[in-house]
């Protein structure tokens, strides 16, 4: 797991817009090395952003990102983990329920590709939940496409609308593809409800065959609840309608 350059930039894009009053957490110790080929761009995305540091700045000896977190402005972050091999300093098992001394503890909890590693999805995301402050932000970036075989899992925006958005009555501020690679034809897109827009996610010749994240940000409110279920969100709008109209045209429920 570490920040590459392009998670660095999501990073240094959002450290503008927030910065927890509180504690903040990343799940497993992420590391952070300046990637040679990509050295000009993190001095423009620090000067773009108005971010006053160097790369040097940004770096620790042991090649983990605490250093870079602080730089930009999230405060003294913990990591957490299943064991303890790369200095965490929480162990926790994201297929189980946190401790409840962990539950509302959080104003950020960084997610740089851990999640798609554990077998028991729904229990992290619970778990997640669970461990963030009201007013507090989930910010994820796991594998979206071309990640095949790296994780138990590729992830995809129906999720975020679905689970955060829907069933727990999150915000969702931001939800995106990001490719690896900042310099390829593929560009960044950024990603709509499908029950607004009326139909699924049209992704073809949009995102590229090479590793891309997604990348999503969501805001826990007062409003927000753990769910007693969880129903895919166009299927979900398409189910009310024909409450309410008696009638539901075919091709809005056909998989």
């Amino acid at each position: 797991m570490g920040i590459d350059y392009v998670l660095f930039d999501r990073l240094a894009e959002m450290s503008t817009r927030f910065k927890p009053a509180g504690r903040a957490l990343m799940l497993g110790r992420q590391g952070f090395r300046i990637q040679g080929k990509y050295r000009r761009h993190y001095d423009q995305s620090l000067k773009r952003h108005g971010i006053a540091a160097t790369r040097s700045d940004l770096l620790q000896e042991d090649g983990y990102s605490e250093t870079l977190l602080r730089q930009l402005g999230f405060g003294e972050i913990e990591a957490m983990d299943f064991s303890g091999y790369e200095g965490a300093g929480i162990i926790h098992d994201l297929n189980t329920r946190p401790d409840p001394a962990l539950e509302e503890q959080f104003d950020l909890i960084f997610d740089g590709g851990t999640i798609e590693h554990v077998f028991n999805v729904p229990m992290a995301l619970e778990g997640v939940y669970r461990m963030l402050k009201t007013g507090g932000r989930f910010v994820s970036a796991n594998g979206l496409n071309g990640w095949m075989g790296h994780g138990m899992y590729q992830f995809n925006p129906e999720l975020v609308w679905t689970f955060w958005k829907r069933a727990c009555n999150c915000d969702v501020v931001d939800c995106r593809a990001v490719p690896i690679e900042p310099d390829v034809g593929f560009k960044q897109v950024e990603f709509r409800d499908p029950a607004e827009t009326g139909h699924r996610l049209r992704l073809k010749n949009k995102i590229g065959p090479g590793r891309t994240y997604l990348w999503y940000e969501i805001e826990k409110s007062t409003r927000s609840h753990l769910p007693r279920h969880v129903l895919q969100s166009d299927y979900e709008a398409t189910w009310q309608r024909h409450e309410n109209t008696g009638e539901a045209r075919m091709d809005e429920v056909t998989i």
